[in-house]
């Protein structure tokens, strides 16, 4: 499951830095964080970065982009290959 980050967001900055595979960015009004990029950390950490730091518990697993573990180690291995 990809995660998101709801409109609780205060903009600390502080999550972007975090994420291994660079899913999170500035939106118009809020951080963003892009599902084809998020593996919540999977094949990096055992806990997702970003939610282990943010301040105000604002981000939470996005109910339209559900994937299984297995789904989310596959799609790192894709992001993280060289060849």
């Amino acid at each position: 499951m990809a995660l998101m980050i709801t409109d609780e967001c205060i903009n600390c900055d502080v999550c972007e830095p975090e994420c291994p595979n660079e899913a999170i960015s500035q939106g118009d009004e809020i951080y963003v964080i892009d599902p084809n990029l998020c593996t919540e950390c999977v094949g990096h950490f055992n806990e997702p970065q970003c939610i282990e730091v943010c301040p105000v518990d604002c981000i939470l697993v996005d109910p339209s982009h559900t994937e299984t573990r297995e789904q989310l180690q596959i799609k790192y291995d894709r992001l993280t290959s060289t060849a």
